[in-house]
């Protein structure tokens, strides 16, 4: 089983940055790829960022050129930092890990993050 706990949510103002963390533990299937997802109030969950095991990364449209995923594979982390808030950031932000080779699916709890002046 694989736990996976997201920290580094939080109400900030517009133009701030975030960082926010996602520890994974427990028994990890490898390669996999962690990312993030995101839900806005009436809205469908959409994908933020993803970065494999190899190199590269994936961004969503919304927030390339404003966001970096980066990966500890030794802690079993992974880091998403994002620069220049707006209100449409807002959400709550949810980590997840996809096993390349299985059909599970693992998601943290989900942390809030609220841009608002």
């Amino acid at each position: 089983q694989v736990q996976l706990v997201e920290s580094g949510g939080g109400l900030v103002q517009p133009g701030w940055s975030l960082r926010l963390s996602c520890a994974a533990s427990g028994i990890i299937p490898r390669p996999n790829v962690m990312g993030w997802y995101r839900q806005a109030p009436g809205k469908q969950r959409e994908l933020v960022a993803m970065r494999p095991a190899g190199s590269g990364a994936d961004y969503a449209d919304s927030v390339k050129g404003r966001c970096i995923i980066s990966r500890d594979f030794v802690k079993n982390t992974v880091l998403l930092q994002m620069v220049n808030l707006s209100p449409e950031d807002t959400a709550v932000y949810y980590c997840f890990l996809r096993p390349l080779f299985d059909s599970n699916e693992y998601w943290g709890q989900g942390t809030q993050v609220t841009v608002s002046s």
